[in-house]
């Protein structure tokens, strides 16, 4: 067996009328989203590139550019999903995934179970297999001057020799 981690990161800053999209859950009462072409799921969208990265199998950008039309307004679970597949059919398995969120607001803690839960069925994995974890920047940078959301995902996979 031969194990590797990947690292991935995204941010996306805030966008007036959309919704709020973080690891497959629409948080309700949010009073902006963020803005992208796809769905501008940050959480998933650091999943899938640490994904991609533990597998050797490039970025999100490579496989879904922001370019092409076919993306706009996408799932990204549904991309999480895709792309776990991808990757079984290079002969990984996704074996854990932990990941943060980075934001001043709004409270994300009550979405923890949810989120962990579709992100964990994403990818086929049991919930407690899958962390979130939610931090502030106290007030600094971008993130802390409230005008988006970072997160950050490390990934383990695994392959049989």
């Amino acid at each position: 067996m031969s194990e590797r981690a990947g690292i991935g990161y995204d941010s996306h800053r805030f966008g007036e009328g959309r919704r709020l999209v973080l690891g497959g859950v629409e948080v309700p009462g949010a009073s902006r989203g963020l803005a992208g072409h796809s769905d501008a799921d940050a959480l998933t969208h650091a999943v899938i590139d640490a994904l991609l990265g533990a597998a050797g199998l490039g970025d999100i950008g490579q496989h879904y550019p922001d370019s092409d039309e076919r993306w706009r307004d996408a799932d990204s679970v549904a991309l999480l999903e895709e792309v776990a597949g991808f990757l079984e059919q290079h002969g990984w398995s996704v074996r854990h995934v932990d990941a943060t969120v980075i934001c001043e607001e709004p409270k994300l803690g009550g979405h923890r179970d949810a989120m962990r839960a579709r992100l964990a069925e994403a990818v086929g994995l049991p919930p407690l297999e899958v962390n979130v974890k939610f931090t502030t920047n106290e007030g600094m940078g971008f993130v802390g001057r409230g005008e988006g959301i970072a997160a950050l995902a490390i990934t383990t996979v695994e392959r049989a020799d």
